[in-house]
């Protein structure tokens, strides 16, 4: 079925049809056709302030995610709330831990909205899902209905995480990407991969370009909180890590230029 036409009345950009990144070649398939692309709160914000949301640096993201969606992949998101509300550290200052994480649920649906306007000034076809009712912004998470929403082209962002307190939004990635089928986990970060220590401290840490999920978990490695892992470990979902700064990065990961780290289960 045809995706559906452009529902936004206010026109979108161009350039998302640019020439591609080097080592990629617009004729060749896309590494993975259905992404789950996970973005921290803080991605969200300019990053001189850290806080609240950059227009410029959404619009960013929205022409990448545009311009997948134009070369046929299926696009779900996941967004975090830390730019406004991080619910963990929140609560460590004598907040009670589930209304922080609350809280921090809430803050990622404004992330949500923000980044499906975005989206749909670029003329992509975008819905919120938010696992808490809210229906006069967003739609509730509806597994059937997300995945109807790809299959016709719109871009689905799922936000107020899993809609339970003590999870993180990377659960929450992992989570969505076992129940709409995704093939690929792509968390987007600041850096370009995984270390072996943390590289701002150590001068001596390596970028790891493959890791086994067991080897994460038993070296304590910061890519997803345990059961993030756990649970995409148990579905066989492979995770990309990768520095969302760089301009085509999303891009070249998901056809398969060779950047960022590859977290595989079980000698994938």
């Amino acid at each position: 079925m045809k995706a559906e036409a452009d529902p936004s009345p206010r026109g979108a950009r161009t350039g998302l049809d640019d020439l591609p990144a080097p080592g990629i070649d617009p004729a060749d398939p896309p590494r993975w056709s259905r992404i789950l692309l996970k973005l921290s709160g803080e991605a969200f914000a300019d990053p001189e302030v850290g806080r609240g949301i950059s227009p410029t640096v959404v619009a960013s993201y929205a022409d990448q995610v545009a311009e997948l969606r134009s070369r046929g992949v299926q696009v779900a998101c996941v967004v975090g709330g830390g730019n406004f509300w991080r619910g963990l550290s929140d609560a460590a200052a004598g907040m009670d831990r589930a209304t922080a994480d609350n809280m921090g649920m809430l803050a990622t649906v404004i992330n949500a909205l923000g980044l499906q306007d975005a989206l749909e000034r670029v003329g992509v076809p975008t819905r919120v899902q938010s696992a808490i009712t809210m229906q006069e912004v967003a739609e509730p998470f509806v597994r059937r209905r997300a995945i109807r929403h790809l299959d016709l082209g719109r871009v689905v962002i799922f936000a107020a995480g899993t809609g339970n307190p003590f999870f993180t939004t990377d659960t929450t990635a992992a989570l969505r990407a076992a129940e709409i089928g995704a093939e690929v986990i792509l968390k987007a970060t600041h850096v370009d991969g995984v270390y072996t220590a943390d590289p701002k401290l150590d001068p001596a840490a390596k970028r790891l370009e493959r890791i086994d999920s067991t080897e994460v978990l038993q070296r304590n490695l910061k890519v997803m909180d345990a059961a993030a892992i756990a649970l995409c470990r148990e579905n066989d979902i492979p995770i990309v890590v990768f520095d969302l700064m760089v301009e085509g990065n999303v891009r070249r990961v998901v056809w398969g230029d060779d950047i960022g780290t590859l977290v595989f289960h079980g000698g994938g």
